[in-house]
């Protein structure tokens, strides 16, 4: 049976390996013919070979979602080792690998070795480029991806494979996520985060084939961003540009996009501070915090500055609009606690036109900006509202967060609009710093036990014909109370929340493992 090929469910145990006999050794053999003939000479014994148990499936994390065994030696780096591409464009893939394995980056060639990694394009499956398969045997291990990220993606399994000096079992890999969006969305307005601390958490999550990270760098508290059309708004703590860069490029060579988050009309106090005649005031002429007057052009002009800017500072494809809790939507009668509102919403839409219409119009303009810069527009469910002449534009993306807002709509109705979703449930997936109001801590445990991309709001899952509606979910981190733990207890904190939620946008299926060996494994993967 060596060398045989079985497929296999990812998780089987292997048996123990045996030496066999190689063959029937022994004596002379009995020859026919007359007494005087001369005896065959014995054949030397042939030397053992090795029957290796059947390989088992990676431990990983996330889990590869399939794995054909094989019965042979599998791989482990060693001393004279090359990792060769076949595309050029797999280098930065090639020389990150090698690096960290400990082996030679040879480049671009043709020859591939024993105790060679090659990476190619081709692979994967069709159409997918996040898809990969890689394939140990005969001493060497190829991994071919749909496209840089699959490939990026296969080497990641690799490289937890043989942490600490494991090997990386004999067969054939083939994975890819179920869904396209995996995101971690950071807070650095209420509470600065150093450079350092978000490349670190940049390095963990290209590990985990993570590849969103959301920045959410303008509040009411300030604005972490250097700015160079309008310095005034920057706060003191923040990062340069310079910094943001190297942000980038790292996030970049990790296939994670960065996607940046000026929240408006709400949320925009550190703007205000430096521009009081923008902030929203009601009818007794009482500033309502956070909020900007949307009926004054100058409003419009400041965001859409920095909107245009830092376009050019965050290259990806995306963009975060915010949208959400603008405080003249959450009294009774907009139009009566803010004249200027309503006025401003008769003349752009009729005698009919409402603040709602006139906020769902801000959020088509700010969109149009950021269109217009390519970049695909996305913001928080409780930015778009029932019942409003102005309805946003199809191709703003629903990041579902909470239906906690005044006239909260069940995600079924965005999805049943036809909506594309992304899951931020508050349920599970946020950490709010100091667990204000009904806040808590989330665990990792109830997201892999409990949690699904299906699983929008609360503890319910939506009717499984809107999946392929939702492209993924976000873990984030908010710092409302942003003294209660230090930039290494959010780390620590998040660790197995992180883990958790990208094994189950990876693969939203109930996992093999159970939370203790799950635990176990992120302990002994670092």
């Amino acid at each position: 049976m060596a060398g045989g090929v079985f497929a296999v469910t990812a998780g089987l145990g292997a048996g123990l390996g045996v030496w066999a006999s190689g063959g029937d050794g022994g004596g002379p053999a009995d020859v026919a013919g007359p007494a005087t003939a001369t005896p065959s000479p014995t054949p030397p014994a042939p030397s053992p070979t090795r029957t290796y148990p059947l390989s088992r499936a990676p431990r990983t994390i996330p889990a590869v979602r399939s794995h054909t065994a094989a019965r042979g030696p599998g791989w482990r780096p060693a001393r004279g080792g090359r990792v060769v591409v076949g595309d050029a464009s797999l280098a930065d893939e090639g020389q990150l690998l090698a690096g960290e394995l400990g082996l030679t980056y040879a480049g671009l060639r043709d020859d591939v070795r024993d105790g060679d990694v090659r990476l190619a394009l081709g692979g994967g499956r069709g159409g997918d480029p996040e898809s990969y398969s890689m394939t140990v045997s005969g001493g060497r291990v190829t991994i071919s991806g749909g496209g840089d990220a699959g490939v990026f993606y296969g080497t990641r399994t690799l490289k937890q494979e043989v942490h600490a000096g494991g090997t990386a079992p004999e067969g054939v890999v083939n994975d890819a996520p179920a869904k396209p969006r995996r995101g971690f969305m950071l807070d650095i307005a209420r509470k600065p985060f150093t450079a350092d601390w978000i490349e670190d958490r940049i390095r963990e999550l290209g590990d985990l084939k993570y590849n969103e990270l959301g920045l959410h760098f303008s509040d009411d508290q300030s604005f972490r961003l250097q700015s160079d059309t309008h310095p005034e708004i920057v706060s003191k703590d923040h990062l340069t540009k310079a910094q943001v860069k190297r942000i980038v490029d790292l996030a970049g060579s990790r296939h994670i996009t960065v996607v940046p988050e000026i929240d408006s009309p709400g949320h925009l106090g550190a703007v205000i501070a430096a521009h009081p005649d923008l902030q929203l005031r009601d009818a007794r002429g009482v500033a309502t915090k956070g909020a900007i007057d949307i009926s004054k052009d100058g409003s419009a002009r400041i965001v859409d500055d920095l909107l245009n800017e830092f376009a050019g500072v965050f290259p990806g494809g995306y963009w975060h609009l915010g949208g959400d809790e603008y405080q003249a939507l959450t009294v009774r009668s907009p139009e009566t606690s803010y004249p200027q509102l309503a006025a401003a919403a008769r003349k752009a839409y009729g005698s009919g036109g409402t603040v709602a219409d006139l906020t769902a119009g801000w959020l088509n303009d700010r969109a149009a900006t950021v269109r217009a810069r390519h970049r695909a527009p996305r913001a928080w469910n409780d930015g778009f509202f029932r019942h409003t002449s102005v309805r946003p534009d199809k191709d703003i993306e629903v990041a579902y967060w909470t239906g906690k807002e005044l006239g909260a709509r069940p995600p079924a109705e965005y999805l049943a609009a036809g909506r594309q979703v992304i899951n931020y449930n508050d349920e599970y997936l946020y950490y709010v710093l100091g667990q204000p109001q009904t806040f808590v801590y989330p665990t990792g445990q109830r997201i892999y036990e409990q949690w699904t991309p299906r699983v929008l709001r609360g503890t319910d899952a939506v009717p499984a014909r809107y999946d392929s509606q939702i492209l993924g979910g976000g873990f984030a981190v908010w710092c409302d109370l942003a003294h209660s733990q230090t930039q290494d207890q959010v780390a620590a904190g998040i660790r197995m929340p992180l883990r958790a939620t990208v094994q189950k946008l990876w693969d939203p299926g109930k996992p093999a493992l159970s939370w203790a060996d799950f635990k176990a494994l992120a302990g002994r993967l670092g």
